[in-house]
């Protein structure tokens, strides 16, 4: 079984990356994709990790917007870190993420809860990468709420009083520089409406003028009219289908290998790398 998304705490998983690859192992797994949000900070820890049998792609979710406001995630799989300008750019858009926190923890604040950007950092291991979720925890943590789930559904969502955008590249920024950095871009669950706006099946045109690469069909957030729609545009487009859990460990139900790869479609994806960089052991 091959799963593409996955999130260890290096962003806002809870499980290390060495959790992660045992976890992946036990659950039999043969390839398992690293993709934490706009970093590459746990990719030696789960490469050191590695057991035989199973196979790492390391990568990375990128945070992404279009010119009229929509979320975009993008999957960078395979990609050289050692290309500045992408590296540069996942960097940009991990130090907007402080700034963001900071008017979002205000917002929050003028309405009598009582955080504060400490009681968020507590939160985060080292390294990791900012986000909503960590400010989730502490709120969890204060008792506020009893879950991430509750404060997502109450105050965290795209379309909260207290939500405050940040700088994000457009996806078709940021695929130019995943391809550039010799990888392959995916975009993720495309039509996950519980995220908010949704792209239209006429934006892959520019997406794959950018040089997308393949669509996250099979995912938890997609109906089946979803997939069906997503499943016609790869095929319209000759763009590769993956499946994934988008497993974040605590705290999200998703859970590894609930929807995963085809081989074939992971041998068609692989093939678009200028490099082979899956890891094994």
């Amino acid at each position: 079984m091959i799963d593409l998304h996955t999130h260890s705490n290096f962003s806002d998983g809870t499980d290390t990356p060495s959790i992660l690859i045992n976890k992946a192992h036990a659950a039999g797994l043969t390839t398992i994709a690293l993709t934490d949000h706009d970093t590459v900070a746990g990719w030696d820890e789960a490469s050191n990790q590695l057991r035989p049998g199973l196979s790492l792609v390391l990568g990375s979710e990128i945070s992404c917007q279009t010119t009229d406001g929509i979320s975009v995630h993008m999957l960078g799989l395979l990609f050289d870190r050692n290309e500045e300008a992408l590296m540069t750019m996942m960097a940009k858009t991990r130090d907007n993420r402080i700034g963001r926190m900071h008017k979002i923890i205000a917002r929050l604040n003028a309405a009598d809860y009582s955080i504060t950007m400490e009681d968020v950092e507590a939160q985060l291991s080292d390294g990791a990468t900012l986000g909503r979720p960590h400010l989730a925890d502490a709120l969890v943590a204060k008792g506020y709420m009893k879950s991430r789930e509750e404060v997502f559904a109450e105050v965290l969502h795209n379309n909260s009083p207290y939500y405050v955008a940040h700088y994000s590249p457009t996806p078709e920024v940021a695929i130019e520089l995943i391809k550039q950095a010799g990888g392959v871009a995916v975009i993720a669950h495309p039509m996950s409406s519980l995220r908010g706006r949704v792209v239209s099946a006429a934006s892959f045109e520019s997406y794959v003028a950018a040089g997308l690469d393949g669509i996250e069909v099979f995912h938890r957030d997609h109906t089946l009219e979803n997939r069906e729609l997503l499943s016609n545009i790869a095929r319209q487009y000759d763009l590769v289908k993956t499946g994934s859990s988008d497993y974040h460990g605590n705290g999200k139900l998703n859970q590894l290998a609930e929807f995963h790869t085809d081989p074939v479609e992971f041998e068609k994806l692989e093939s678009k790398a200028n490099a082979r960089r899956v890891i094994t052991r």
